[in-house]
């Protein structure tokens, strides 16, 4: 079903069951230790082989020598494989026999090139960044095929290599796919503006550091391959695996019931999929690969590192008469830009415009998406700068704000406006309710003891993105509805809403609803990412289940369009009948898919929030402590509360993250990131998270889709980190552009 114009009233609007909290559904599998992740299917693979990738020791260049004499014949060993003895694959920009079909993208929708998703592995002795595959070692066990990689002798031809970002940054260039906006004559109207800011911030390379690693089991039956792995989007992976392999994708079955995070890293295959395929392929038998927790860091992806320069300019009266957002970030050639002023295209009225992205080529590790990518450190200096503007007007920041509402895309003008836009409330609401009156505007005016205490705010936008999606349904003899799509679940609640969106449509209780998830064998559907999974997955399956209603009461002899479906009974013209009467012994399935029309061309469409931040610096040792924070959200629908909170607490805590502590370090000599383990890529724990509130504002958004629904996973961490860098600066006068904000930062600018 195409939705190309507003949805009017439906059955999911009578909110029985969506729109109430309710615990997760899979939750007694997870914590029975019940539910299998990627590299626990151990009776469907018998008799695997534990396979060990061996990284590259450097950053760029070649291998010149590789001995693997001594690995091959240590204890347990069945393959050694490297580039000398690797099956030919298909790289980026190639199309495997019989194709994989067109794909969507995160950024708008559309379709991509052939090969996006190809990870060809050792396909030569070519470096290209640190921990590249360069050896694969099978064993009979995991410890006999670690010790045995340890064997792999290496020799390399070392080229010199770019990895610092801000000497590389004037190399840059226009992405393709990221064009130059400007809108009026920026140039002009900034030199003329009466108050104004040029600012640079900095945010560092982020890993994603989710708790389960990247893991795969790779089975063949004749040239049928099952693959047991941890990926965020089914038929992404399905089209990877099958492109770099060079077969038809509909000889690839992927597998990824439980995902135990990922963050965006998991959109993309790496080298665990591929050579555990090659290698079960080669031996007759499973194989499975896990990474390692400094592998993950290195091998796989992570977010970019950005430069940022803010010029605002705006009148004596606070109304902004010139934005000016410049980006310089550095990637390998394949990867995309951080598009850091995405979010500023949607946030802010201004007439004249400028927001440049500039990607440079560097010799780091891939550069990928991370939750909420672009607006989650472009909001990092946007937010901030505006606090920066706000106090140089002498106006409260909150007010700043609201002065430059719009309710229209400030780039297109009145002709699109925004579907829905409640960023005032949000910050209306959250002033009222975190107590902003009571805020010394001054910095550094308010102490307890030896603390500095500080509060900080910042506006929050996720650009609204959706993605066709499907879903099959059955409802049995026996009342049970059964739902199956290749939606994934990466700790987000999938398995839950869904059912939720089952029950609501055929009046079933919760418990009558059993929903199965992440397989391709399922129809495809729009997996977890860009915030764009729960509303389109289950907009797919609202027109999967209104096929089955319609089913159901022809059966019956009812007319669909007066049928109403409650308490396990269909009901019509003073009519009803049970369910599992209509049905039979043999039940009924039906299959649906939403596709989406131009809408989101002709309306904006985004959720909006507000988020609001307590922090206590200590005067002495410049120690920050994030006391309380409040975040206010207008996303839509929200379909389970519970769920919804837990993700933005958690994007919440990501946020505190990236604002007070992670970075990953490059070491600009050698190319590679120094602190690859959670002993040294410090995120926050529990000590570290305060009393956490989140509000959601009352919005349907019915240009979305039928469900009336947007993302929230990603609004959650969007301005976050600003909302505490502005904290920090209310508290100590300190105003740090370089994050993460370390206490060794503030304390050389702390103005008491």
């Amino acid at each position: 079903m195409k939705f190309d114009s507003a949805a009017g009233q439906n059955v999911i609007d009578q909110g029985r069951i969506v729109g109430k909290s309710y615990p997760r559904v899979d939750g007694p599998l997870k914590v029975s230790g019940l539910a299998p992740y990627a590299h626990e299917y151990h009776s469907d693979a018998p008799n695997a082989a534990y396979g060990v990738i061996v990284g590259a020791g450097i950053s760029k260049g070649r291998i010149t020598a590789i001995d693997t004499s001594e690995a091959e014949r240590a204890p347990g060993v069945v393959l050694v494989m490297t580039h000398r003895n690797a099956p030919k694959q298909f790289g980026i920009g190639h199309a495997p026999p019989g194709g994989t079909g067109p794909q969507q993208d995160e950024k708008d929708g559309g379709g991509e090139k052939p090969g996006r998703h190809n990870k060809p592995q050792l396909q030569g002795p070519e470096v290209r960044h640190f921990d590249q595959s360069v050896a694969f070692v099978v064993a009979e066990t995991f410890e006999q095929a670690r010790d045995a990689a340890r064997l792999v002798r290496i020799t390399y031809a070392v080229e010199k290599g770019r990895f610092d970002l801000a000497a590389e940054k004037d190399k840059g260039e226009m992405p393709e796919d990221t064009p130059d906006s400007n809108v009026g004559n920026f140039d002009s109207a900034f030199a003329a503006a009466p108050a104004k800011i040029d600012v640079t911030y900095t945010t560092p390379d982020q890993a994603h550091s989710m708790m389960e690693p990247h893991a795969s089991i790779a089975r063949w039956d004749g040239d049928q391959l099952t693959l047991w792995t941890s990926h965020q989007i089914i038929h992404w992976g399905v089209d990877g695996v099958a492109g770099t392999l060079g077969i038809h994708k509909d000889k690839v079955r992927v597998i990824s019931a439980y995902i135990g995070g990922g963050f965006g890293s998991k959109l993309m295959i790496y080298g665990d999929p591929i050579l555990a395929a090659l290698a079960a392929r080669q031996l007759g038998r499973p194989v499975k690969v896990a990474l390692t927790r400094p592998q993950i860091y290195n091998h796989t992806s992570h977010r970019p590192a950005t430069i940022q320069r803010l010029r605002l300019g705006a009148g004596i009266d606070g109304k902004l008469l010139a934005i000016g957002h410049d980006v310089w970030c550095g990637n390998l050639p394949e990867g995309e830009a951080e598009n850091a002023a995405d979010q500023t295209k949607l946030l802010y009225a201004g007439a004249n415009r400028l927001l440049r992205t500039r990607k440079t080529e560097l010799d780091l590790p891939l550069g990928a998406s991370m939750r909420a990518p672009g607006e989650a450190v472009g909001l990092l200096a946007l937010e901030c700068a505006m606090d920066e503007l706000a106090e140089k007007l002498g106006l409260d920041p909150i007010e700043f704000r609201i002065l430059n509402d719009t309710q229209f895309d400030p780039e297109k003008g009145p002709e699109r406006p925004f579907s829905t836009r409640h960023l005032v409330e949000c910050l209306r609401t959250g002033a009222d309710k975190f107590g902003w009156s009571k805020r010394n505007p001054k910095p550094g005016m308010v102490r307890d003891g030896r603390w500095l205490i500080g509060i900080g705010v910042a506006s929050a936008i996720r650009n609204n993105l959706v993605m066709a999606s499907g879903a099959r349904v059955r409802l049995s003899g026996d009342g049970v509805l059964t739902i199956q799509t290749q939606m994934t679940d990466i700790g987000t609640g999938s398995y839950t809403i869904l059912a939720q969106i089952g029950a609501e449509m055929l009046g079933l209780p919760m418990d009558k609803v059993r929903v199965e998830l992440g397989d391709s064998s399922f129809p495809q559907s729009a997996g977890s990412g860009g915030s764009w999974g729960a509303n389109s997955a289950s907009a797919g399956l609202y027109y999967a289940c209104e096929n089955l209603r319609n089913a159901i009461a022809q059966r019956a002899g009812f007319n669909s369009t007066d049928s109403q479906f409650a308490d396990g009974k269909v009901s019509a013209g003073g009519r009803s009948r049970n369910l599992a009467d209509v049905v039979g012994k043999d039940g009924i399935s039906a299959e649906g898919k939403v596709e989406f029309g131009d809408l989101t061309k002709r309306f904006a469409q985004a959720a909006f929030g507000a988020h609001f931040a307590e922090v206590a610096v200590d005067s002495v040792t410049a120690e920050v402590r994030v006391r309380r924070m409040l975040s206010v959200c207008a996303a839509g629908r929200i379909i389970n509360p519970q769920t919804a909170r837990s993700q933005c607490l958690g994007g919440m805590t990501m946020g505190i993250g990236a604002a007070l502590m992670e970075d990953q370090v490059v070491d600009k000599r050698f190319g590679y990131f120094v602190n690859h383990d959670l002993a040294e890529y410090h995120v926050p724990v529990h000590a570290d998270i305060p009393d956490m509130e989140v509000i959601f504002l009352d919005e349907l958004d019915d240009k979305s889709s039928p469900i009336k629904a947007k993302g929230v996973g990603e609004l959650g961490i969007c301005g976050v980190g600003a909302a505490v860098a502005n904290a920090v600066h209310n508290a100590t006068g300190a105003r740090i552009r370089d994050y993460p904000l370390t206490l060794d930062k503030i304390m050389a600018k702390m103005a008491v």
